[in-house]
């Protein structure tokens, strides 16, 4: 159930300290943690209430792949501790009320105005401040601006002849309607292959009359292995909480895997294959890192990956299928991997059809369905499961202004290029919540949230206590860390893909690896460097 909350107005020219944008993961702690600075701050959210992505993202299946006891806050232990999680991985009904929760608790909702989006926002140089317009007219005024937007939020649906022909209903899963959508006797089309279209397209099979699914490129679709949490098996991970979040908050990926057993290289096949089975069993992304070379030797990767492929035949029963869903010609975990239930198993049902489209492209859309290459495809309803613009999107839809009156859009015109993934040369006193060249989408997201937002708030109270008034990156601190985040990505098995990492799924996108995959552990030690360093390369002034 959604909770709405719209009484929240800003009045016409308000003023505050600082003004956040968003009210999902990264906006609730940002406000949290502003409030307990003692400073005065207002958010702005574009849905009826909280949540961000899992308040926008109820389509049926919707879950998250990192374990429901690690995809939590940890600021505050009386929290922790009282939220009863109830399955390995949470769905994305648990994660809202989790968060809804989190905002009643903390009273968050007082501070944030619901169902009004941001339009643009403007940097005073003069003044010194930002001026931030929303869609109903209103104005607000803010020292400092956190853009809280979400590395995922912008949904993306491709462009085709005909879709305005389309005579059926049409879904987009990361603008899923409030109140569900009833596939009964339906004819269904799905569009896109992603985690999204993984997780719904076995439930869309088991209540449609007959779904079809239209794929580009197939996945790496890992076995979930979902189980409901044990009472005693949450109260050990309760009691472990410190250690537990120490080792996410060091780790790679902000969560807690099985080491590699060694290099898949250096392993006979016997051994290869038996690690592999384990993970296969135990299910999750776990999966990736069986091995230490897989993401940095195409070779090693080419084991795993083949050994995925082997698990599709064994599943699937009509071979020509079964080989149409085997991902080739880019390494395993480069697109991000998938973390299913039965989705290979659906394509056994006899409800279920598989169009290829590089086989046979999307033509058209007609009144009826789908035309490809080969033939008509008959539609009562259209899901896109097309995914996002990824990192970007979310504030390329703000008309966001620095200095000289440039906009973001066309600072990144060619890509775009932060320091440290927080801030942007020419934006003073804005700053970003798990943005391009931060672990952002290749971490444990929530780790990567708590970690910026203290970072970034500590900053804040730093200019507080020197009486700075403006602070922004320098371009030459900013080039550095590209480079930095460019020559990381270089060195490992990502550049050959052509991913939303890279931007790819986005027409006209330039091809720039967004994410920083050094690591949060990594990236935090480095965090706290420049800031020991009196925040290095950031220049202030009064």
């Amino acid at each position: 159930m959604r909770i709405s909350t719209l009484s929240n107005k800003t009045s016409h020219n308000a003023t505050y300290d600082v003004v956040v944008v968003g009210a999902g993961f990264a906006g609730l702690y940002a406000l949290h943690s502003l409030r307990q600075r003692g400073l005065s701050v207002h958010g702005f959210e574009a849905g009826t209430g909280v949540g961000g992505t899992w308040f926008w993202n109820t389509y049926p299946g919707a879950r998250c792949d990192v374990d429901s006891a690690d995809y939590s806050y940890s600021f505050d232990d009386d929290l922790q501790q009282e939220w009863v999680w109830t399955e390995r991985f949470p769905t994305q009904p648990e994660i809202l009320r989790y968060l809804e929760h989190v905002a009643d608790r903390f009273s968050l909702r007082d501070d944030i105005a619901f169902d009004t989006r941001v339009t643009s926002a403007q940097f005073d140089e003069t003044a010194g401040l930002w001026i931030i317009a929303t869609d109903d007219g209103n104005t607000a005024t803010a020292r400092w601006m956190i853009m809280a937007t979400g590395a995922l939020s912008a949904a993306r649906i491709p462009q085709m002849d005909g879709q305005e022909a389309f005579g059926g209903e049409v879904h987009h899963t990361a603008h899923w309607p409030a109140g569900g959508v009833d596939f009964t006797d339906k004819r269904v089309g799905v569009i896109g292959t992603g985690s999204s279209g993984v997780q719904a397209i076995p439930i869309i099979a088991e209540q449609a009359d007959h779904l079809t699914v239209f794929q580009r490129t197939p996945g790496f679709v890992i076995p979930a292995r979902n189980r409901p949490l044990s009472p005693g098996e949450l109260d050990d991970i309760k009691a472990q909480y410190p250690s537990r979040r120490a080792l996410q908050r060091e780790s790679h990926g902000g969560w807690i895997l099985p080491p590699p057993a060694g290099m898949a290289l250096e392993a006979s096949p016997e051994v290869r294959d038996k690690e592999y089975e384990s993970r296969w069993a135990a299910g999750g992304i776990a999966f990736q890192t069986t091995f230490g070379d897989l993401m940095f030797d195409a070779a090693a990767n080419e084991t795993a990956a083949e050994f995925v492929r082997s698990k599709i035949r064994e599943t699937v029963s009509d071979p020509i299928t079964a080989e149409a869903l085997c991902p080739k010609g880019y390494p395993l975990g480069t697109k991000r991997l998938c973390i299913g239930s039965d989705y290979y198993e659906t394509f056994n049902r006899d409800n279920v059809t598989l169009v290829d489209v590089r086989a046979t492209p999307i033509e058209r859309l007609d009144r009826g369905g789908i035309e490809t290459a080969a033939e008509l495809h008959e539609l009562d309803m259209i899901v896109y499961a097309t995914g996002f613009d990824a990192l970007t999107g979310s504030l390329d839809g703000i008309d966001i202004r620095g200095r000289n009156n440039l906009a973001l859009r066309d600072a990144w015109a060619a890509g775009p290029r932060t320091y440290l993934g927080v801030a942007v040369a020419g934006f003073p006193n804005m700053f970003i919540v798990t943005g391009p060249g931060s672990p952002s989408v290749l971490s444990n997201v929530v780790v990567s949230i708590e970690q910026h937002v203290e970072w970034v708030v500590d900053y804040i109270d730093h200019m507080r206590r020197t009486g700075a008034h403006v602070a922004e990156a320098t371009s030459t601190a900013q080039d550095e860390w590209a480079s930095h985040v460019t020559g990381i990505a270089a060195e490992s098995l990502y550049m050959q893909a052509d991913s939303w990492y890279l931007g790819a799924n986005i027409p006209g996108k330039p091809r720039i690896f967004l994410p920083y995959l050094g690591g949060v552990g990594n990236y935090r030690i480095l965090c706290t460097q420049i800031a020991d360093d009196d925040y290095r390369g950031f220049t202030t002034s009064i």
